[in-house]
Formats: C-alpha cells, structure tokens, sequence
C-alpha cells in the first residue's frame, strides 16, 4: 500500500535542533530508500516541509517505520499519514 505522509513539524523545533540531526536524519532516510519503503521524497513549495511517499504494509507500520527518523525521535516533527489507493473511476467509463 502507498501512504503519503505530510511533515508537521512540532513546537520547540529550531534550526539548531535540526541541523544536529541532519546527517543521521538523512542517513536513516537512505536506509529506507534502499530498502524500497522510501519511494519518493519531496518539500513542499509553499513550505519548508516534507512530503514522503512509502510503500508499507498499511498506516500502523509506516508509522513505526517514520518513528526511527531522528527528527521524529526527538519530537521535532510528526507526520499525517494518508493511505493511498489506486483510482477506480476510468473503470465506470470504459
């Protein structure tokens, strides 16, 4: 299943705070990426946050897959998870 997950970043986040874990953050997200959970990895133009398309079982593991990001680790940002299906209306046309 797809999940898109939307970044929300979390009161008490800094700059500071970020750049501390950038490094490991952007490890971890290698990690999943090679592992084939990670599919795409985008920002949004209107903000300065992520947008995450995963490959998961449903919601709850790509929640516990999200948990082992540092940023979430350290309660600097969370996710809205979306699960994804494909889209069925060309059926009803054709």
């Amino acid at each position: 299943m797809k999940i898109l997950a939307l970044e929300h970043e979390l009161d008490g986040a800094t700059p500071e705070k970020f750049q501390q874990l950038a490094r490991a953050e952007a490890a971890q997200a290698w990690e999943l990426y090679q592992q084939g959970i990670l599919r795409d990895l985008y920002f949004r133009a209107d903000r300065h946050e992520t947008v995450l398309v995963l490959e998961s079982q449903d919601v709850e593991s790509a929640r516990q897959v999200l948990e082992t990001l540092p940023l979430v680790k350290h309660g600097l940002i969370t996710f809205e998870l979306i699960p994804l299906v494909a889209y069925p209306g060309f059926a009803r046309l054709f």
